[in-house]
């Protein structure tokens, strides 16, 4: 079983690495069709930008492969983009993303990866299929308490970058919500990821969906790229989870 899952994993990082090269030469060719844009699509001077391709693909990889909610091993994927995004961060000086992820979103994804092995093995064990191998739906309790911690994590990060950027608390307001939104989408994403709940792909989709509108606003034509390729695969895991917890 363990081989099996390996081997899954080690495919779709196959599949993950020719999403992004076929990418890169699309956007080549664009650069190459339009030499005002060169430098902007793929900045290779950029060393941000170069730790972000292997951080991209490990993250492809992983979603890719925990549509099977009993392959633990995407979370190894998960791990090396967490590490990469937090070393990408730092380039950048973004100093409070660079602890989000490594104080946050690395333990949450070692503790899902060993409570999701655990869980695969118990099963193989029992020869039966277990409940708690496949994901479920919130409950009321747990949506409620998602929209409120929402409310607090935005409202607490526009009055922290207001602060850090020394400027009125209406100025950038949208820039402001949609980064407090990623924030905490990404938060509750990796926290009920541990317990596999289908919620986890909604908080996903709305982080994609709030990174899309920052690097329009933003003009980040690369990052938006690869911020839509993100929605889309979220979308396709969400469905399907939603499937197999039909079963």
């Amino acid at each position: 079983m363990k081989q099996t899952l390996w081997k899954e994993f080690g495919k779709q990082i196959l599949i993950s690495m020719g999403i992004y090269a076929a990418l890169f030469l699309i956007l080549y060719i664009i650069e190459w069709a339009v030499p005002a844009l060169c430098g902007t699509l793929l900045q290779w001077h950029d060393w941000a930008f170069i730790v972000g391709i292997p951080a991209s693909v490990a993250g492809t990889a992983y979603v890719l492969t925990i549509q099977n909610p009993k392959n633990y091993t995407g979370f190894v994927g998960a791990i090396t983009m967490a590490v990469l995004l937090a070393w990408q961060f730092a380039l950048w000086g973004n100093w409070d993303l660079v602890v989000l992820h490594i104080a946050l979103f690395i333990p949450f994804q070692t503790t899902s990866l060993l409570r999701w092995r655990k869980q695969a093995l118990s099963n193989k064990e029992q020869g039966t299929r277990s409940q708690d191998i496949l994901p479920s739906w919130l409950n009321m309790k747990g949506v409620v308490f998602n929209v409120v911690f929402t409310m607090v994590i935005v409202l607490l990060d526009i009055l922290f970058v207001t602060w850090l950027d020394g400027n009125r608390l209406g100025d950038e307001i949208l820039s402001k919500v949609m980064g407090g939104l990623m924030i905490a989408a990404s938060i509750l994403a990796n926290f009920w990821m541990i317990h596999k709940k289908i919620d986890t792909w909604i908080c996903w989709i709305i982080y994609s969906l709030a990174g899309l509108v920052i690097y329009v606003l933003t003009h980040n034509i690369f990052t938006f790229v690869l911020f839509l390729i993100t929605l889309v695969l979220n979308v396709k895991a969400a469905i399907e989870w939603i499937k197999i917890s039909k079963q």
